[in-house]
This record gives C-alpha cells, structure tokens and sequence, in this order.
C-alpha cells in the first residue's frame, strides 16, 4: 500500500503561558526564540498547561543564557523521584551568535532578559524572549494614553 504524502503546514503552535505584564512594564527592543532544556516531568506539566512566567527573568552567566523564577508546578502522576523542582534554573538553548548579541545588551547596555511567553512548536518546548528596557511611570502613561486615542479614532472608524 502506497503511503500518503505528508501535507506540509506552517509550524503548529501551542500556547501554554503568556507574560503579559512585561510589555505594560517594558519597552521591548529585540525578540527571539529559544529552547529549553527540561526533564521529563517538567514537559508533561507544561503539557497540561501548569506554567507560571510571571516572574521569570533571564540572565547571560559564562557564556550561556538561564531563565530564573519559572514556575512549572510538579506533575502529579510523577514518582517522587521523577518529580523536579518547580522553580529550578533552566538552560536556555540559543545558537553562540545569538548569545553575544544578549551579552551585549544585558552587560554594556543594562538591559533585561524577559520571557513573553512559552509554547510548543512543533511538539518542542520554546520561549519567545525578549530583550527590554524598564518604563518608567510616565512612559506607562504615554503608552497608555496613545492604546486610548486609538481606540478612539478605531471606534469612530467603525461608526462611520
């Protein structure tokens, strides 16, 4: 029997946490993609959606990039010692060049590593970071004010 051709699609993406302060308190410069490295536990946990990035911060150490304060609760169906710890750093996979340009921006610039959300891609535990500067309260203001205006000119649009 002839095998049917697989159809080929775009890459199919599954959302699993978004962080959605980080764009009210951060001005974002630059995004990318990056991998995670996870035990077994951790991936059927995220599997089930049981993931918090709120608080989560990277940092560049020795050439390598980690991602602090990710919370993926412990899977219940797990044996104790299969189990991880919730809160534990996780390795972040970035090719080297990719690095350099973090390094660049954490260490000479001051800027921070904030994690905007984490998906499945193609079957594959991914995390879009961000490279950010801090708003301060006046900036949060004027951002929230032009998010006004146009709603505003959006809802006269469609009244017309």
């Amino acid at each position: 029997m002839p095998r049917e051709a697989k159809s080929v699609e775009t890459d199919e993406i599954k959302s699993i946490a978004r962080n959605k302060r980080a764009r009210h308190d951060y001005q974002i410069l630059d995004t990318w993609e990056a991998g995670i490295v996870l035990s077994g536990s951790e991936v059927k946990s995220l599997r089930d959606g049981k993931a918090n990035i709120g608080d989560a911060y990277g940092i560049v150490k020795d050439g390598e990039v980690f991602l602090l304060n990710l919370h993926i609760a412990p899977y219940e169906k797990a044996a104790n010692y299969a189990s991880h710890e919730p809160d534990r750093t996780r390795k972040l996979l970035l090719h080297r060049k990719e690095i350099r340009r973090l390094i660049g921006g954490v260490e000479r610039q001051g800027l921070t590593l904030i994690p905007l959300e984490l998906y499945f891609k193609n079957g594959k535990a991914k995390v879009a970071l961000a490279l950010g500067k801090g708003k301060k309260l006046h900036d949060k203001r004027d951002s929230e004010r032009e998010r006004d205006a146009q709603r505003e000119i959006a809802r006269a649009v469609r009244t017309r």
